[in-house]
């Protein structure tokens, strides 16, 4: 089957059938041809079809009866009646048969091939919203990682491998992508998954209270500890440690980090003994630890250490169809918890969810869909309830000129802009910039000095 889809056309004339055949053949569109309605009901219960073109007036079944039949049978599929009695009544007619479009003869070419295009654009998406909904109210758990898109893929298929192991794991990624699940995932389907799974936020606490609160203190340590306690390594015994934007941690406590992860072993602030641990510890971080490690500002061996096996989350804006599945997931999500039966997105909405670039990712995406179930006044999400920055935007081409559109630069300065753009695109995080570039990460640095 085409990439670009199938099409039926039904017309009692040949030559008819083989116009139309030609014109959307040329457009990558798959087509097969037939001269009655029953041959066309034959075929469509035979064969996956993406849209049917029939005329109406035909001996026998006319067009509209088909269109009636079509949509018993097939009412995923739109249907283009095409006619040389293009009247409105005609028109109206064949909308409440269950027509997807109408035009008239004599048929312009270009004006067919685009509506048979929509008309398949139409199928898919409606499809996919379908498929996803169905998954939604099956209900997913809280911490399951959606998406079936090739990024989501490859994630899930080396998350089956090593959430077996017991090797640190660092996890990189956008902000908003999804790396607390991540680790969650890998704890939940290791064998440490009946022990605690403890997640510290590295960015959150100043040094003092960051050692504190991963090795422990001992009563009198420092002013208000008025009791001992264990840190987030022992509460973890067992199980699993998140340290999340591991990337800002100060580089004093990356040494003691680094001790504990070598010796497993700890000592509580104030205590001059040490603890033995059983951890298994997971780092994540939206930071290019490499630059990181190379601008002095993040300890190598500790790196090598936390380094073990390494994911990446793909930004939200790279997953393609995977929106509408998470669009799904928190609309059945937010919809239960206020008590507002919603059945899911209108399709002008998922066009506007598609084109939108994402910069938050499933973050932002989760913020925008809970407000929008609380906005929306129908069954449905629909375009007015989404935010003004998603209905307004629209997806532009990469601009590497200057301000003036008549100044010409050379390709160096071309090169230079375009690297530019890249690394604002990722937040400046100089490994992702080399792999979409094409180059390695040394002669990204060469180009930047």
């Amino acid at each position: 089957m085409s990439k670009e889809g199938r099409a039926l056309i039904v017309d009692d004339e040949q030559s008819m059938c083989e116009l139309v055949e030609t014109a959307l053949q040329l457009r990558g569109i798959a087509t097969e041809s037939c001269q009655s309605a029953a041959d066309a009901m034959t075929k469509i219960r035979d064969t996956e079809f993406d849209v049917v073109l029939t005329d109406v007036r035909m001996p026998g079944t006319t067009g509209l009866q088909l269109c009636q039949q079509i949509a018993e049978l097939r009412p995923d599929v739109p249907v283009i009646v095409m006619t040389a009695f293009g009247s409105l009544d005609t028109a109206v007619s064949a909308i409440r048969s269950g027509a997807y479009d109408f035009i008239t003869k004599p048929v312009e070419m270009q004006v067919l091939a685009i509506a048979v295009e929509r008309a398949i654009e139409k199928r898919k998406l409606t499809g996919q919203i379908r498929i996803l909904q169905s998954k939604s109210s099956q209900g997913f758990g809280a911490g399951e990682l959606l998406g079936e898109s090739e990024p989501m893929r490859r994630l899930h298929d080396q998350l089956l491998r090593v959430a077996a192991s017991d090797a640190s794991i660092l996890i990189t990624g956008e902000s908003g992508t999804g790396k607390e699940l991540v680790a969650g995932s890998i704890h939940r389907h290791s064998e440490r998954s009946k022990q605690p799974f403890v997640a510290v936020n590295c960015t959150a606490l100043s040094e003092t209270l960051l050692e504190s609160e991963l090795f422990g203190h001992t009563r009198g340590a420092f002013t208000d500890a008025r009791h001992d306690r264990r840190g987030l390594f022992l509460e973890a015994e067992g199980g699993t440690l998140l340290l999340d934007e591991i990337g800002d941690m100060p580089m004093s406590m990356q040494v003691k980090l680094l001790r504990a992860l070598e010796e497993n072993r700890l000592r509580p602030v104030g205590s001059d003994r040490e603890i033995a641990f059983d951890v298994r510890v997971l780092a994540a971080t939206h930071r290019d630890l490499e630059a990181a490690v190379e601008e002095g500002r993040f300890r190598q061996d500790l790196f090598y250490r936390i380094n073990v096996i390494q994911l990446h989350l793909p930004p939200l804006r790279s997953r393609g169809a995977d929106i509408l599945a998470l669009a799904n997931h928190f609309i059945h999500q937010f919809s239960a918890k206020a008590n507002k039966p919603i059945l899911g997105i209108a399709e002008p909405a998922a066009e506007k969810l598609l084109e939108y670039s994402w910069p938050g990712n499933v973050r932002e995406l989760r913020n925008v869909i809970e407000r929008a179930v609380a906005l929306t006044r129908y069954d449905t999400v629909t375009v007015d309830d989404l935010p003004e920055k998603i209905c307004d935007f629209r997806r532009g081409s990469v601009f590497i000129g200057g301000d003036d559109p008549t100044e010409l630069v050379s390709l160096e300065e071309i090169e230079a802009r375009y690297i530019d753009h890249v690394l604002n695109a990722v937040n400046q995080n100089r490994t992702q910039a080399a792999q979409i570039l094409g180059v390695d990460r040394k002669t990204l640095y060469r180009k930047l000095k």
